[in-house]
């Protein structure tokens, strides 16, 4: 089925584009001081996965990460559509009028919107309280897009399991579905914790935690994608 293999083929894009982008990003401004105009914007001794030095936008927000940054998150947005459009395909070819099809395609593509519209305001100076909150949302909208849309496929296809017997293998399937459980389990204990106000809760420094939540979390959202590509088989 062509459109399966269209399915299984930009999956392992959408999970190499962002992750290249992402940590070309903190290797520039961690190593290559030399780069930067502004020396402020450099960060010094940091492995933000494991010590939470510095968020994601800290080290895509200044000249030149951005360069990199921007037009790899405008590629990953469009390939997010294309992807959600080719699996409402897939799922209409065995089940045409499955109850979660427009589920997937409204949440899927909403949050590929939603990266598009951070990734064009990310590194625009602008202090304002509403603008800030409003790039906050923005990624929230993103995050919680992508995460339902996760979820809606993968209990999509695990409920059309059989008839997708001979085109995936379920091992994949199956971790594909502990994936998602893991990340919404993490986002609800996770959510009340960061929205605390200040950076101190009960002598714990929230800010670290923050930064290195939302680096593991992303490898843990772009790993749905690549799982997607060792799921399915190709059907030529």
């Amino acid at each position: 089925m062509e459109q399966i293999d269209k399915a299984k083929s930009i999956s392992i894009w959408i999970f190499v584009v962002p992750f290249i982008a992402v940590n070309t990003c903190l290797i520039l401004i961690t190593q290559f001081h030399q780069l930067f105009p502004n020396q402020e914007d450099i960060i010094h001794n940091t492995i933000p996965y494991i010590d939470g030095g510095a968020s994601i936008s800290r080290t895509a927000r200044p000249y030149p990460s951005w360069l990199i940054f921007k037009p790899a998150m405008f590629l990953t947005s469009f390939l997010l559509i294309k992807y959600w459009l080719f699996n409402k395909d897939i799922v209409s070819f065995f089940e045409k009028d499955h109850k979660n099809i427009n589920k997937i395609v409204y949440f899927g593509i909403a949050s590929a919107i939603a990266l598009t519209i951070h990734s064009i305001f990310l590194g625009i100076k602008f202090d304002n309280d509403f603008y800030k909150l409003f790039r906050r949302i923005i990624m929230l909208m993103f995050i919680t897009f992508e995460i339902i849309a996760q979820a809606y496929l993968v209990a999509t296809l695990y409920s059309l399991k059989n008839e997708l017997s001979k085109y995936i293998n379920k091992i994949y399937l199956l971790l594909k579905l502990f994936l998602v459980s893991i990340l919404i389990i993490v986002a609800f204990i996770s959510v009340p914790i960061i929205s605390l106000p200040g950076n101190d809760f009960l002598g714990f420094n929230l800010k670290f935690f923050k930064h290195g939540l939302e680096w593991n979390y992303f490898i843990g959202v772009i790993t749905f994608y690549l799982l997607t590509f060792f799921m399915w088989k190709k059907t030529n």
